[in-house]
Order: C-alpha cells, then structure tokens, then sequence
C-alpha cells in the first residue's frame, strides 16, 4: 500500500550541491531553510531534502505522511491585494507547461490566480517572510503536489530550483518586488511611518540587524547619501544631520518625528517627509537592491526558450535594475554601432516584450491606490542569437 509523500530525501548530486542544501516546505509541511543552525554542518555526502512532484507517489522509505488539505479559507491575516494580475497573468499565458517560480511569494495571490488559470504548471514559491509563507501555504494548499514553498531570499532562487526540478528548465519566473500590505500594516514590523513599533524592518525577522541597528551604526555621511539615493536629495543632509542628532533611534514613532521636525512646514504639505526616508532604510536593511541584479540575472539562465521573466517594481531603483538586466541580456552586452551588424560576438538571450515600463490602469489604481506605483517589464527567453537578429 503506498502512502502520500511530502519529502524524500536523496544524496546531493554533487559535492558543491550539499553547500546550498534546503529544508523545503510542501504544502502540509512545516519547515524552515534554516532549520540547520550551523551551514558548516553540511558536507559532501549528507543527504539533502529535494521536493518534487514526482516524489510524491509514496513509496519512499523516507515519505513522511502528509495532512490533509486545509479546508479553511485562505489566511487573512497576510493581506494583500495582487498588482497588474491580469497583465501578469496575460504574460504567461502562453508559456510552455511546466513550473514556473514566484520569487516573491508574497500570500500567494499571483500564484494562485496562475494556477488556476493554467492547469499545466507548477510552482516554485520563495519567500523570506514567515507570515508569507503561512499564508501562502494555506491558500496553496488546494493545488497539492503542484506546488513547493521554501523560506528563502530571491538570490537563492538557483540552488532551490536545482533542488527541486534539478536540470530542468523553468517555463517562468515571476518578481512582484517592494513591501506587502501586510507588513505596511503591522505595527510590530515596523515597516511603516504611520505606526508606533519596533524600528525592526526585516523581512525575515530571524537574520541580520533591525533597521535601528543599521541606522544607529551609521555615520551621517552614510545617512545623507542613503536618503540621496532615494530620491530625498534636497534635504538630505538636514534630515541626516537631525537623525544623527537623535540617536538612538529605536522606535518608529521616534524616527518620524525627527524627521517631521527636520523639515520646513512647506515640504511637510506634499506628504509626510518620513517616507522615502522609510523607503530607503527598508531598503537597505534587507539589501533588496544589491541582490536583484544577480537575481535576474539567474533567473534568465534558469529558464527555457519561451518561458518569461516578468518583475513588477515599486521603486525607481528597482524599475532601473530590471531595465538594466534585460536590456543586457537582449543585446548580449553588444559593444557595436546600432546601425551596423554586430561583429563583437555578444548573444542575445531574450526578447522585451514592450517598450518600457507598463503600468497599472486607471480602474486598477482606483481600487487599490497602492498599485499606483507598480512598473511592469517582462522578456522571454530565446535561443542564443546575435542581438540584431532578434526580433
């Protein structure tokens, strides 16, 4: 009698491969990637949790019984409403079958929409926010084996899906980058100017240092040039110089009325000076710039000829960053005259999909004003060519 399968566990297919080893979460089960306290504990030769579809026939030794399905309605507590989804949704209609990642998982209301709407994918959903990944998880839970979860961050996206679909190509890979209602929402995040909270900011509250920490560490130099590159450029260094004069500064409260107080009654009138200055330390408390390039970059190299890269940005820094990486990959980094053929031996890897960046309809923004900001681009992967021949 063979019994459901959640997790088999294989020995790595190579000794760099135990390096990135996983605790993935299937649907019905509850595990963390970090649940090994210790990454040195890892060696060549340790067997290693791989989740698959496949796996899930029961007949493991390993198999560990699975839950029922939730029944319950989706987790409301992680609140958020999918930007642009029939934009997204649009864009990878015609993917071939397969399995496509979210790198952002997010309460999982791109995901399911996707789903549902191609019966011949699966899905690969990272988050590295823990209420995230509960809520997904119960939302998800009614596709089954269709789809894997793991606590991660996105510049992991390359070791989780070598661990799940090994040599496969992907059929799509989906960004939907910036912060979530939710964590805007919940005092003791700390995320948002408008709540008394914990000046905390982490989207994985276990690892690295709240963002009090980060901006209590910084010199005022570092603070005016953070604010600068987010836009705040004109009265950064009066805001830096007031922080600093405050410190420490743990409170969300705290920070926004030194910042308010920094500031001349005429700027307070276009909104509240705080939030770039939010903006930015969010930003980087969780390094979301620095990893993205990288990410993107993988995420092109992941997927197969026809699959798409679709992001969806908030953030003028992260608009530039998808802009930066597609372009490249569209012109294979070619150094030549654009009216000349190309003779410097650069390949192109995908094709834009549309000139710039789209954005969210009027009707959209009307229902849910924080989309208002969202900026969509999106590629598909072509077979290596020289950039002038790709049309």
């Amino acid at each position: 009698m063979t019994r459901p399968c959640l997790l088999h566990f294989a020995p790595p297919r190579s000794p760099d491969s135990a390096l990135y080893q996983r605790a993935f979460r299937p649907i019905g089960l509850m595990l963390s990637p970090r649940d090994l306290e210790d990454p040195a504990e890892l060696r060549a030769g340790d067997a290693r949790p791989v989740v698959r579809a496949s796996d899930c026939r029961g007949t493991s030794d390993y198999a560990a019984e699975q839950t029922p399905p939730a029944t319950t309605r989706p987790d409301d507590s992680f609140r958020h409403t999918p930007a642009m989804l029939d934009e997204v949704l649009e864009l990878f209609e015609d993917v071939p079958d397969g399995t496509v990642l979210d790198a952002t998982l997010g309460g999982g209301g791109h995901a399911a929409a996707l789903l549902d709407s191609r019966p011949g994918l699966n899905l690969i959903g990272i988050d590295r926010d823990s209420a995230a990944i509960a809520a997904a998880t119960q939302r998800l839970a009614r596709f089954g084996s269709r789809v894997h979860i793991a606590q991660a961050r996105f510049d992991e996206l390359a070791s989780i899906t070598y661990a799940v679909l090994g040599d496969a190509k992907l059929s799509g890979v989906l960004f939907d980058l910036g912060v979530s209602t939710t964590q805007l929402d919940t005092p003791e995040r700390g995320f948002s100017f408008r709540f008394a909270g914990p000046l905390d900011m982490r989207m994985d509250p276990r690892s690295g240092p709240t963002a009090g920490e980060l901006l209590n560490a910084m010199s005022g130099h570092e603070i005016e040039l953070l604010l600068r590159q987010n836009g705040e450029s004109r009265l950064a260094r009066r805001i830096a110089a007031a922080i600093v004069a405050a410190k420490p500064i743990t409170r969300t409260d705290q920070l926004a009325s030194v910042v308010a107080d920094a500031v001349p009654a005429a700027a307070r009138r276009r909104g509240h000076p705080a939030r770039r200055v939010f903006q930015g330390l969010r930003i980087e408390t969780n390094a979301e710039l620095s990893i993205l390039p990288g990410a993107l970059d993988d995420a092109i190299a992941l997927t197969g000829t026809g699959g798409r890269v679709v992001v969806l940005s908030y953030h003028s820094g992260e608009d530039r960053i998808a802009k930066d990486r597609f372009s490249y990959a569209a012109t294979g980094g070619c150094t030549c005259l654009s009216d000349l053929p190309c003779v410097c031996g650069a390949l192109a890897t995908v094709r834009l999909l549309m000139r710039g960046a789209k954005l969210p309809s009027e009707a959209e923004i009307r229902e849910n004003a924080r989309a208002e900001a969202a900026r969509l681009r999106a590629v598909e992967v072509i077979d290596p060519m020289p950039p002038r021949s790709v049309r």
